[in-house]
């Protein structure tokens, strides 16, 4: 039971951390904004036909041109494979975003190249803690249109030190 609440309390804290920061979008649709105007590789957008977000997502992203780029789960790991911060998920959260960066501009891209994040949180963490992701997350992205997102807290990760892992995938431009 006790796990049950907090799971459902992590859950809660996250949506309303990314709703109070969230510009709400009017509009029929609103496209993504790339480093060069009118060249994109896609559309991220909010459909009439669906609910709006309110918790710094959108609801699709549509691939008009360009290479899909699938990053793999990143962890708290640095560029010699050490782990950063243990039992600091913050200072994880920013490795596993600098990790990401690393990834899309190996791949020719940046971070507004970046379409979909899957987040995978150990259920270990404090859900006081969660919020920080976002904080974190919106130094990356394009805050007017963020990416689709997934948040998903799990019972562990296959490392017991690893608290956080995001996936992604990006658009880069040909």
């Amino acid at each position: 039971m006790r796990r049950g609440f907090q799971l459902l309390l992590a859950i809660t804290l996250f949506g309303v951390a990314v709703k109070a920061g969230t510009l709400i979008h009017q509009g029929k649709t609103t496209t993504t904004k790339q480093a060069e105007p009118g060249v994109s590789a896609f559309r991220i957008f909010n459909p009439e036909t669906m609910a709006k977000p309110t918790a710094g997502y959108s609801q699709v992203a549509e691939v008009t041109d360009g290479n899909l780029i699938y990053i793999a789960g990143q962890v708290a790991i640095d560029r010699a494979g050490n782990l950063v911060g243990k039992d600091d998920f913050r200072a994880q959260v920013q490795q596993v975003f600098e990790n990401l960066k690393a990834a899309v501009e190996a791949s020719g891209g940046n971070f507004h190249d970046v379409i979909k994040l899957n987040y995978y949180c150990a259920e270990s963490v404090d859900p006081t803690l969660v919020p920080a992701v976002r904080e974190i997350r919106d130094k990356y992205v394009n805050t007017a249109n963020p990416p689709v997102s997934t948040f998903v807290v799990v019972k562990r990760l296959v490392r017991p030190e690893w608290l956080i892992e995001v996936d992604a995938v990006a658009v880069v431009k040909k």
